[in-house]
């Protein structure tokens, strides 16, 4: 039996994490992919949306290969609500999603509040709040700000964390985690 720490990992996931996230030394993209090897042959992804009631659990990638309608699928669901435009997701954001959300071993999906942001729309929540990036990743299509009900923020960020792929933003009092495939960093401690 696993035991689980205050976190909310079992002993077992974080060993797991570790083993994978030494396979490959420098913290770039080749640390999630060899993260994403020890996840099996499949890729799954499941999110829904508060602001459009819309649902997706997808199984986006099979035997080391991206399924072309499915992450289709994961681009539009992941486009800005507000003005319904479409933007290809880097496929490195989502396997950093999916990777982070296995480490969470949870079943329940993903809350997505972004995901690709139009200038447009970054600029106006840009005037609204100084938390929003001028030169954000959500207008390249490479980040996502998620929340899980059943995890803490701490708690997803960590798993984030563990992939060592990208940029880990944690916003407590918003009760989300920004997950991106940018440079390796972390902010708000």
């Amino acid at each position: 039996m696993a035991t689980t720490d205050k976190s909310g990992f079992s002993r077992r996931a974080l060993l797991g994490a570790f083993a994978a996230t030494t396979l490959v030394a420098a913290p770039t993209f080749s640390n999630a992919a060899g993260f994403l090897r020890g996840a099996g042959d499949i890729r799954r992804i499941r999110m829904f949306s508060g602001r459009t009631g819309e649902r997706i659990d997808m199984v986006y990638w099979i035997d080391g290969k991206y399924i072309k309608d499915a992450v289709k699928e994961v681009n539009h669901f992941m486009r800005d609500w507000r003005n319904d435009q479409v933007k290809e997701i880097d496929l490195r954001t989502i396997d950093i999603m999916a990777a982070s959300h296995n480490l969470l071993d949870v079943n329940e999906p993903y809350m997505m509040l972004s995901g690709y942001r139009s200038p447009k729309t970054n600029a106006m929540l840009r005037s609204r709040s100084r938390g929003v990036a001028k030169n954000s990743l959500h207008m390249r299509g490479q980040a996502a700000d998620l929340r899980l009900s059943s995890r803490s923020v701490s708690q997803m960020a960590n798993a984030a964390k563990a992939c060592r792929a990208g940029g880990v933003g944690k916003y407590r009092g918003s009760n989300f985690v920004h997950m991106d495939c940018g440079v390796v960093r972390s902010w708000n401690g």
